[in-house]
């Protein structure tokens, strides 16, 4: 038991879900964050890739406080007007275009389940088979953990809802599974929980052309990688690709939850009256606060602040010269580090002492997601603190 007040109090009275927490968090503005002991933390994770204006920022609590003092919640029996407005907002910013239809949940992982029964509807007695990619996350809800590539996340919660098969990455295997047999391919367009791991040159665009040939759907889950994360509003544009759906959620609201489901042509044609729902989805305070940042992402240039800026932390992460990096992934202000030793967790350890905010979704790889807004001091401190945490590890 810790000796922190704070650390007895979470013990004693969270689920066991998670490890304990690293810090105790009160305030943020910006790109930083503060402690209970007042120490600043360059937050360079942002949530998770949510945080896409970084914390307190003056759209977000203005659009959080003006539609509190108006409208919070109706049922599904009713609409508003910001949910109109976000619904055609994803239409033009994903190119679904007139033909394009939005439900709306409350996050990644039920943005994932919707796609997830999307892809049922598209079965038939022949067509049963559903594809994703070895080593994907989807999210932890059944439905989108059946198509978590991940055998470790699901074995404790077996049976699995069925018809899933995992493939590996490759554009091989990819020709060698996708027929009429299949209903749906869902794949991350830049493995996010896996280390940022990018799928090979081609891959999509190949998919496109598989999926098209046969029927399939393809569903692209943009949840960690969409809203100008890749220095586009989604990384499929990067492919020059359009797919039949896309899942989004994360960054869309920045830091209020909010999830959707943005199907193209003739996939919003399948789902029904009846056949999903959500209470809290699309209600009128998270698709108000969507619309606040997404339209401010798009008047500020935040999409192409995010590849102008991805470059420069690439090129940081480069200059350091550790001995303990062999390769830097990702698109845009999504950034993998791969290590040459498994040494991520001391990383994102000697960073978060040295007043840096990373984490290591495994023991060879670090992930950089910072907010959206950063400029040239972020940069800059972001490498003097990711400098001082390489020189603490390769001392060790």
């Amino acid at each position: 038991m810790s000796s922190s007040p704070w650390k007895n109090r979470f013990d004693e009275s969270l689920m066991r879900t998670m490890g304990m927490p690293l810090r105790f968090l009160v305030r943020g503005e910006g790109a930083w964050v503060w402690d209970d002991e007042d120490n600043r933390y360059l937050d360079f994770l942002a949530g998770i890739a949510v945080n896409s204006l970084g914390h307190a920022h003056p759209v977000f609590v203005e659009a959080v406080s003006r539609q509190a003092a108006t409208l919070a919640h109706v049922s599904n029996y009713f609409s508003t007007p910001p949910q109109l407005e976000l619904a055609e907002r994803l239409k033009r910013l994903t190119g679904a275009g007139d033909g394009g239809r939005a439900y709306f949940c409350n996050s990644g992982a039920e943005a994932n389940e919707a796609a997830f029964k999307l892809a049922r509807l598209n079965s038939s007695p022949t067509r049963r088979r559903i594809v994703a990619l070895e080593n994907a996350f989807h999210g932890r809800t059944m439905g989108a953990l059946a198509l978590t590539g991940k055998p470790a996340m699901r074995e404790p919660f077996d049976p699995m809802p069925g018809g899933v098969e995992h493939i590996p990455s490759t554009i091989e295997a990819l020709e060698a599974t996708i027929d009429d047999s299949v209903s749906a391919l869902f794949l991350e367009p830049v493995k996010g929980e896996a280390g940022v791991i990018d799928l090979p040159p081609g891959y999509l665009k190949r998919a496109r052309e598989l999926t098209e040939q046969h029927g399939v759907l393809l569903i692209i889950d943009e949840i960690q990688t969409g809203v100008g994360r890749t220095g586009a509003w989604f990384a499929y544009m990067n492919a020059g690709v359009v797919p039949d759906a896309v899942t989004i959620a994360k960054g869309m609201a920045g830091g209020f939850p909010i999830g959707s489901l943005v199907t193209f042509g003739w996939a919003s044609d399948l789902f029904r009256r009846g056949q999903h729902g959500s209470t809290f989805g699309g209600n009128p305070l998270a698709t108000a606060t969507a619309n606040a940042v997404l339209n401010h992402i798009e008047e500020a240039g935040l999409v192409e602040n995010a590849l102008v800026r991805g470059e420069q932390l690439r090129a940081v992460i480069r200059e350091i010269d550790s001995p303990l990096v062999e390769e830097v992934r990702g698109q845009g202000l999504l950034i993998g580090v791969g290590l040459r030793e498994p040494v991520a967790q001391q990383l994102s350890d000697a960073a978060l002492a040295s007043g840096l905010i990373i984490n290591a979704p495994n023991d060879s790889s670090l992930r950089i997601a910072p907010p959206l807004i950063i400029g040239d001091d972020e940069v800059r401190e972001f490498g003097n603190r990711l400098r001082k945490a390489f020189a603490l590890v390769e001392a060790l």
